[in-house]
């Protein structure tokens, strides 16, 4: 896969996956309504600044896979390249982390409990995936280098300082 094509399949599966789980599935329980503020319009505020950050996050990620590692995030199109620069040198699935911070940066904004419960379900759904799917895979595909960045790079929670590989 080229730079184009695999850029092209990062678009689509970008409307697809993510669209759906942190557009379509917020806006079918909220209905976008604003709510009563939790705590105080800061929450809002803070809601806003967090589903922007999860969204800047999600693009850079994209671009990542399809321009460095020359693939989707899509399973069936997988990068050629272990990807671990940018975000993937805090975090080892800042996909997962930006999409959980899309759907709570809404729950904030919109003040509604049930997108709340949305992003915990999704979260936990990722968890899942992860642990039992996406981990094996990336071991089986990239062997000593992806161990070596696990060892390095949390899985949910970032590090302060980047990543640098030894070598």
């Amino acid at each position: 896969m080229n730079r184009v094509s695999a850029a092209i399949a990062s678009a689509i599966f970008f409307i697809l996956a993510p669209g759906t789980v942190a557009g379509v599935l917020p806006w079918l329980i909220s209905g976008w309504e604003l709510r009563p503020a939790f705590l105080g319009e800061w929450t809002r505020m803070a809601g806003a600044a967090l589903a922007a950050a999860g969204l800047f996050a999600l693009m850079d990620s994209f671009g990542r896979f399809a321009f460095q590692g020359l693939g989707t995030p899509a399973p069936v199109l997988p990068t050629k390249h272990l990807v671990v620069t940018g975000l993937y040198r805090h975090v080892r699935n800042p996909m997962y982390v930006a999409v959980v911070a899309l759907v709570l940066g809404r729950a904030l904004l919109l003040s509604d409990w049930r997108l709340l419960a949305c992003a915990a379900a999704v979260w936990l759904g990722f968890q899942a995936f992860v642990t039992m799917y996406e981990e094996p895979t990336l071991r089986e595909m990239f062997g000593e280098d992806y161990e070596v960045y696990c060892r390095g790079v949390r899985r949910w929670w970032p590090r302060l300082s980047p990543w640098r590989p030894l070598s």
